[in-house]
């Protein structure tokens, strides 16, 4: 092997290293993303103060339709036009099954602490305002749902 070989190699090997790295800080990142949310015991537990009622659901509809229609889409079922942009994907909140699996105080939870690529509203959005979101985000998932699907 001539002595221009040599250092040649030692950056192929080099640059090999370093893609082996990459790929395997990209597959431990998307597996961190993806994992099931942890949510405390005392979150799943609590129960919403706000009473559905229409002026609570409009309410809840224009903050969704401001903060959260671009990724859950106008209906909940996580087409919205950046929902692509997006891993994992944005859940679908007109899921039936899956929104009947969790608590309310499980989706105030999901709303102020957040989690990647979903941001937290707990510093975006007045207590009220999350609890009457919640609201809303279960009306998406009901047979008769208060929204307009056009």
């Amino acid at each position: 092997m001539t002595t221009n070989a040599q250092p040649t190699l030692r950056l192929r090997k080099l640059f090999f290293a370093a893609l082996l790295a990459v790929i395997c800080i990209s597959i431990t990142i998307a597996v961190y993303q993806n994992r099931p949310w942890k949510i405390p015991e005392a979150a799943k537990l609590r129960r919403n103060p706000i009473q559905s009622s229409p002026a609570a659901l409009a309410a809840a509809r224009a903050i969704y339709l401001d903060k959260c229609a671009n990724c859950h889409g106008q209906t909940g079922n996580g087409d919205g036009p950046d929902a692509a942009m997006y891993y994992p994907s944005p859940a679908s909140l007109a899921d039936a099954k899956r929104m009947n699996s969790v608590t309310d105080g499980e989706i105030f939870y999901q709303i102020s602490q957040g989690r990647k690529p979903m941001p937290a509203f707990k510093k975006r959005l007045s207590e009220e305002q999350r609890w009457k979101l919640v609201l809303f985000v279960r009306s998406l998932s009901a047979p008769s749902s208060p929204i307009d699907h056009k």
